[in-house]
């Protein structure tokens, strides 16, 4: 029996395996837990926000058009 790995060993990560290992340093417990933030956030999926359209009717814009349009925009209420 052979105990050199087979190509589909290699593929399977080792569950027991550290994720993480820290090569230099003495990094505090609350460096730690910032990295891991940081490594988490960078691997989840972007949650785009939909963009909202806004109706032709709500649009600041439109109380802008025609006469002394910019001249009524600037009167009070």
């Amino acid at each position: 029996m052979s105990t050199t790995p087979t190509p589909s060993d290699a593929a399977e990560p080792d569950p027991q395996a550290p994720a993480l290992r820290i090569l230099a340093g003495h990094p505090t417990p609350e460096e730690l837990a910032a990295l891991v933030v940081v490594l988490a956030a960078r691997q989840a999926p972007d949650a785009a926000a939909p963009l909202s359209v806004r109706s032709p009717w709500s649009d600041p814009a439109r109380r802008l058009v025609g006469p002394s349009g910019w001249r009524g925009s600037a009167l009070p209420r």
